[in-house]
């Protein structure tokens, strides 16, 4: 069975005629019950007295079909257990009397995960949580196709977490790989994962992004100094680079000037000198040679 649209009229158009076949029925109960009193109307009021009541029973029926559906708001309307559509447009109406009507909300609805401790796809057990954006855009599956759409949606949210976590490193060593720490990427991941495990609920996830990400405390510090030594190779690397490049442009700038001619002792001696001093993490002393080159 598929969303679709309860049959409705118009709330005051009803309440109005309701009104007034109220005081109509009313009048005529009232009124043949008064002539039943005198014993002057016989069975033609006896008649009428039972239509006056009858057609206030009826109409007092018809009333209880009233609802008043607020904005971003659902009305689901099953008469009998049975599904006979839905309401979504705000304002008053009026739909099957005697019938069941159950209210979703469709307004755009926020949750965090708690914090999740799981091992991810290197073995590390780190701890991780997550923001979920969603709202309901099938009142019918909302109500029907689960129990609790609310508790599914968080139930869901905490698995694809779980599994997001287990499928990515923390920390990525390699291009090829893609880490957590990735927001954009696991994002979008952790968004479209939970756009299907959600759809049976008629849930649409808007937006699900990573709010917590650390290891865990009993391998956290041991991490950290992973980390740190990880990122003193790197800058060591890339000073490395950098000075290879500045003394490969001394060389060439003093052979293309001929400001000296270099053997390749003194070359290697100078290249040497160089790196010590622009690959050094402290200040070098100068030396002034006051005697001849050799």
């Amino acid at each position: 069975m598929e969303l679709r649209p309860a049959f409705r009229f118009n709330g005051f158009a009803v309440l109005l005629g309701w009104l007034v076949s109220t005081l109509l029925f009313g009048a005529l109960a009232v009124l043949s019950l008064i002539s039943v009193s005198k014993h002057d109307g016989g069975a033609l009021a006896w008649a009428g007295a039972v239509l006056g009541v009858l057609g206030v029973v009826v109409v007092a029926a018809l009333a209880t079909g009233l609802i008043v559906v607020d904005p971003n708001e659902a009305k689901v309307v099953t008469f009998f257990g049975r599904y006979i559509g839905s309401v979504s447009e705000p304002g008053f109406f009026s739909v099957v009397p005697l019938s069941d009507r159950k209210s979703i909300s469709l307004r755009v609805r926020n949750f965090e995960t708690q914090k999740l401790k799981v091992n991810d796809a290197d073995g590390n057990p780190v701890e991780i949580a997550a923001v979920v954006v969603y709202k309901v855009v099938d009142s019918f599956k909302a109500a029907f196709a689960v129990d609790d759409y609310e508790e599914y949606v968080e139930t869901q949210s905490e698995a694809a977490v779980r599994h997001l976590a287990t499928t990515h490193p923390y920390d990525a060593h390699d291009d090829s790989r893609t880490s957590l720490r990735d927001g954009a990427e696991v994002a979008e991941e952790l968004t479209v994962e939970l756009r299907e495990r959600t759809l049976t609920a008629g849930i649409e996830v808007i937006e699900a992004r990573i709010t917590h990400l650390a290891y865990a405390p009993e391998i956290a510090q041991a991490m950290l100094v992973r980390q740190q030594a990880a990122q003193v190779v790197a800058a060591r690397t890339q000073i490395v680079e950098g000075a290879v490049g500045m003394v490969a442009l001394a060389l060439d700038r003093l052979a293309e000037e001929g400001t000296v001619e270099l053997d390749e002792e003194r070359k290697a001696n100078m290249v040497s000198n160089l790196l010590v001093v622009l690959c050094g993490d402290r200040a070098t002393q100068p030396v002034v040679n006051a005697g001849s080159l050799y």
